[in-house]
């Protein structure tokens, strides 16, 4: 059975929950899969504190005593991962966005085997923004993305809308089913084979007591094409090498 787990970014159970709970019944319906909804506004995630000790030596040293870790045992024991959050502001709300600043070391990247998504519900304009850059965000931490939605939920709600949330969430839900089922993580895209490989030739020049470079060393990385084993044609060699002389200037 997978294991779905969606971090929701505001504690009401407004558009933003009916469009998730609309996205984990469409999922339901090709059979088996054990969906948790976990709100951030029940976990006591406090503020980062810059001191830079996750960065420096990795994220068990972060002096902060609070419930980061559970949120993270969570995630590392699901086989995908829904962001789901209205706009506030035109962004993120503080919680999403404290949650993805405790986790910015995890620049060292190691959700690979993970399907991701995002949802996000806006009033008037500025969804596919945030969509954009939870996305970005995910990739960044290692996870294979499908395309998420962003869908207009200003109330209130007309008819047309609710018709329109519901086709956007599903059409998100089959996609994500898709990556979910894989049978092995998908070949990267000629841009996530240059955001590994442009900081890869810095982090190769890096003293050898940077924790970046220890990380990037224990994982064979110096010597690899990607994150993970795969099979490139002779275009994407090509923007590796292009890649590694850009790095290197």
């Amino acid at each position: 059975m997978k294991k779905v787990t969606a971090l929701v970014g505001t504690q009401t159970k407004r558009n933003t929950y009916k469009a998730l709970k609309g996205f984990e019944n469409n999922l339901l319906k090709y059979g088996e899969i054990d969906f948790e909804s976990v709100f951030l506004s029940d976990y006591d995630i406090e503020f980062c504190r810059g001191c830079k000790e996750c960065f420096d030596r990795d994220g068990e040293f972060c002096p902060i005593e609070d419930d980061l870790q559970i949120l993270l045992d969570k995630t590392e024991d699901s086989d995908g991962i829904v962001f789901a959050t209205p706009s506030y502001a035109f962004q993120a709300p503080a919680r999403m966005k404290n949650f993805l600043d405790r986790t910015a070391y995890m620049n060292r990247p190691r959700c690979f085997d993970q399907a991701f998504t995002v949802i996000v519900t806006y009033g008037v304009f500025g969804g596919s923004d945030i969509v954009k850059y939870l996305s970005t965000a995910g990739e960044h931490l290692g996870f294979y993305s499908s395309k998420g939605c962003s869908v207009k939920t200003l109330e209130p709600m007309t008819e047309q809308r609710e018709k329109q949330l519901k086709k956007e969430v599903e059409e998100a839900s089959d996609r994500f089913y898709r990556e979910l089922t894989l049978a092995e993580p998908p070949t990267p895209s000629f841009m996530r084979l240059a955001l590994f490989r442009l900081p890869h030739t810095g982090i190769k020049d890096l003293d050898p007591t940077y924790r970046d470079y220890q990380y990037y060393s224990e994982k064979g990385w110096f010597d690899s094409d990607y994150y993970y084993p795969v099979s490139l044609g002779k275009t994407k060699k090509m923007v590796c090498y292009l890649s590694d002389f850009i790095g290197n200037r």
